[in-house]
């Protein structure tokens, strides 16, 4: 079902104006960031957004711990350095959750750091 919620929210975020630029972007070995599930463009920001889904959209909003939330920077700071096209964007972290049903609920600018 995680798999299924990306592209849920990937196609909500399209129809929403955003632009995809990776999915399931993995930094590699070393870096300690790790996988981010979405990255996409709208005009000049790059947002990068983690999906979550779980029983309610409570439980799906605690699963984006601070340690998380972390390793999602570490991995947009990745990103950035090795596609300098986006340098001179603004960064933005998205959430898109999901609780029992399927309508994704998107919540710009879930955290920053």
């Amino acid at each position: 079902t995680g798999h299924f919620a990306e592209k849920v929210g990937l196609f909500y975020l399209i129809l929403k104006g955003y632009c995809p630029v990776a999915i399931n972007y993995i930094t590699g070995r070393g870096t300690g960031a790790g996988e981010i599930d979405l990255i996409l463009k709208k005009e000049h920001t790059l947002v990068f957004v983690e999906v979550k889904k779980r029983q309610n959209l409570t439980t799906s909003a605690e699963a984006i711990t601070c340690k998380n939330q972390q390793r999602l920077a570490r991995a947009a700071e990745v990103f950035v350095k090795t596609h300098p096209i986006f340098q001179n964007h603004h960064i933005r972290f998205d959430a898109i959750l999901f609780g029992k049903s399927m309508w994704p609920h998107h919540i710009k600018d879930a955290w920053r750091l």
